[in-house]
């Protein structure tokens, strides 16, 4: 995790159409809140550069005292539509105005608006229905619970293993921890962790440069799994810590193998979905038709919610009543969420996420080109990216050198959030939809300045 000193400097000033900064960075007067932060809140909350929010539109993000910045976080993958959408704000206005604030699951006329619109979204809609939650952790927890009980309802408790991949990140709870792939973050659960889940090498290109589907069969071997006693296997559309992308034949022959052995395929689209790559879920640049869909973050573009998509037979294992969440459906949320996904759908902004990744990519790997060494790896497709910081000549992660460069970025007006990757080495770039190419290039002089002048 990145650590931000909060000691304000000097920093050049900048006026452009897109980024204002005028004061020492972070600024002096922000340091109250810095401080009381710090003795009221756990230290694991301090890990973004500090910068006090205070108005967001667009893909700008600004404080109260006249900076702003291009926003290439979108909050956290989250403001797919942007920050403020006008949609977005007057849906949860009527709301207010209508007083309906909250209705546990209780109907509202919303809720099923919503639950329509994602379903037609769905690669098949006469057969997937959508279960409403309020994050990306508790929609992946239940795709992992719907996978199991599919699995031992049909086929007896054999039929027990979840696989997914290293380095993959679904979640902050038990659940969706013990199926990501990241062991340092499993640590807290000490010998108690569910043995049946097991994770597999993920075909990156780069931190696993065997992306043949063989090595994928191997590991299961070496691991003790046989495919009939695997129940479910769920992966990110993308890794996050890249991002990172599966090759498209891979992708085919690992839904060939859950459809040959009857196996609930989840992909997780909580980072991926709502347009980020140019379609309105990434899956589908793969060809496949998952059996669960996790989302969550881009839905709405604002607050939380998230849902599960899925095939019928599976979502409807549980009885009426016994597989619901306090949140499910709130009308704020899925007022917000309704907006969002029909600005998202109508399909300007997918489509300008297309077309800038023709740009992104290209720069990112050029930029990537002049600091070989150090910049071990590029690679996006949309609206999101990543370089890889490492120390030289190796692909060991160096989170103090990635930490450096995106410290320049933010005092010079473009805001990510702090290093990704399985050790904070990776500059990741997510910008709001709806960015212009001119914000967009503007961004990119200033990520390579950045990089330029810490790499020299």
């Amino acid at each position: 995790m990145a650590n931000y000193d909060i000691t304000p400097v000097a920093v050049p000033h900048v006026r452009t159409k897109y980024r204002t900064i005028k004061t020492k960075m972070p600024v002096p007067e922000s340091l109250p809140i810095l401080r009381s932060l710090r003795k009221s809140e756990p230290r694991s909350m301090a890990g973004q550069p500090p910068v006090i929010w205070h108005r967001a539109d667009g893909f700008t993000v600004g404080d109260r005292w006249g900076n702003r910045w291009i926003d290439w976080s979108s909050g956290v993958v989250m403001t797919n539509a942007g920050h403020g959408v006008r949609e977005v704000r007057e849906a949860l206005l009527k709301k207010i105005d209508q007083g309906l604030l909250a209705s546990y699951v209780f109907v509202h006329e919303d809720r099923a608006a919503l639950t329509r619109q994602l379903q037609r979204l769905s690669p098949d809609p006469d057969n997937y229905e959508v279960f409403l939650l309020s994050t990306g952790s508790e929609a992946t927890e239940n795709c992992i619970k719907l996978s199991k009980t599919y699995a031992i309802e049909k086929y007896g408790p054999k039929k027990r293993y979840f696989v997914s991949f290293i380095n993959a990140f679904h979640g902050r709870t038990m659940g969706s921890q013990l199926a990501g792939g990241m062991q340092r973050q499993k640590k807290w659960m000490g010998t108690t962790a569910d043995s049946s889940f097991v994770q597999v090498p993920f075909p990156d290109g780069f931190k696993n440069e065997d992306q043949s589907f063989e090595l994928f069969l191997r590991s299961l071997k070496k691991l003790g799994v046989a495919p009939k006693d695997i129940a479910g296997i769920m992966t990110e559309s993308f890794q996050g810590v890249g991002p990172d992308f599966m090759p498209v034949g891979y992708a085919r022959k690992l839904e060939a193998f859950c459809r040959k052995h009857d196996i609930v395929l989840t992909m997780d689209e909580v980072q991926a979905g709502f347009g980020r790559t140019g379609r309105m879920f990434t899956f589908e640049h793969y060809g496949i038709k998952p059996d669960l869909i996790a989302c969550g973050k881009g839905i709405s573009s604002s607050l939380p919610l998230s849902a599960v998509i899925g095939r019928r037979d599976i979502l409807d294992l549980y009885p009426p009543g016994s597989m619901t969440s306090t949140h499910s459906g709130s009308p704020l949320c899925v007022a917000a969420a309704l907006a969002s996904v029909r600005t998202i759908a109508k399909g300007p902004l997918i489509r300008n996420a297309a077309k800038l990744g023709k740009i992104l990519l290209p720069e990112l790997q050029r930029i990537r080109a002049k600091h070989p060494l150090a910049l071990g790896w590029a690679s996006g497709l949309g609206l999101v990216g990543g370089i890889q910081v490492v120390k030289p000549g190796t692909k060991q992660p160096d989170p103090e050198t990635a930490t450096a460069i995106n410290v320049k970025c933010y005092q010079r007006g473009l805001l990510m959030f702090a290093p990704v990757g399985i050790g904070g080495e990776c500059l990741k770039i997510a910008p709001p939809l709806c960015i212009t190419e001119a914000a967009l290039r503007e961004g990119l002089a200033v990520l390579e300045k950045a990089c330029d002048e810490v790499l020299s």
